[in-house]
């Protein structure tokens, strides 16, 4: 992958964000992501936001390369706090880290932001507290896409500001949008999880120290759900 050929997961993550948006990559990586949109001229400016300092040289680097140093600024910073008002950034994008990270840093980092954004986000793991969050943050899922990569499931929420909408618990697992479209895709990830959430309910059975009773119960309703889900 680099900023010519990206993933399929990237692909579509790219796919969600709008012609002319001013976007904040945060987690940037190697600037693939922003740099292949201004490439393609997609967008119209970029601010590539990276925590740790070797990913922020790779894509300091990549923005060199691609003589991009005007339109991509790429930024050492902790999540957010690498954008600033003159940005006037129009989406976000959050990829390849965990539901509850990504969670933290859009709560940690409302101060940087107009709430008129519209976030592009790739969980790996931790959907649910995830969609929590926009929930009780007035934000509407208008799309969730799932992927299959390399053996690997990828969701992708896209979300924006709007009238507040209540999600039911069984929703914030599946994914409101998802549970609704029921691809082949998503019925291939929930009967491989199922398969695995039953193993280990048999192997809490088979434990010789007790599992606390609030963990036993979270995996039956869980098996319950996706039991459900199936039929």
């Amino acid at each position: 992958m680099n900023e010519h050929t990206l993933s399929t997961r990237l692909e579509r993550v790219a796919a969600h964000v709008p012609p002319g948006a001013r976007l904040a990559d945060i987690g940037s990586d190697h600037a693939y992501l922003p740099v292949a949109l201004m490439r393609r001229g997609v967008i119209a400016a970029a601010v590539a936001g990276e925590v740790a300092a070797t990913p922020f040289h790779a894509a300091e680097r990549t923005v060199r390369d691609n003589g991009l140093e005007q339109q991509v600024s790429v930024r050492l910073a902790d999540g957010l706090a690498a954008v600033t008002p003159a940005d006037a950034i129009t989406a976000v994008s959050l990829c390849g880290m965990g539901g509850e990270t990504i969670r933290d840093i859009l709560a940690s980092g409302t101060a940087y932001l107009n709430g008129q954004e519209r976030l592009i986000l790739q969980p790996n793991g931790g959907e649910q507290s995830l969609r929590h969050w926009l929930m009780d943050n007035g934000y509407r899922i208008l799309v969730e896409e799932l992927l299959q990569e390399n053996r690997f499931y990828y969701e992708i929420i896209v979300a924006e500001r709007a009238e507040p909408v209540v999600y039911s618990a069984e929703a914030l697992y599946f994914g409101p949008l998802l549970m609704q479209a029921r691809s082949p895709v998503f019925l291939a990830k929930w009967q491989r999880l199922l398969r695995q959430k039953h193993k280990t309910l048999a192997s809490f059975q088979q434990a010789r120290q007790a599992v606390p009773q609030a963990k036993v119960q979270e995996l039956v309703q869980q098996v319950q759900w996706i039991t459900a889900l199936l039929a």
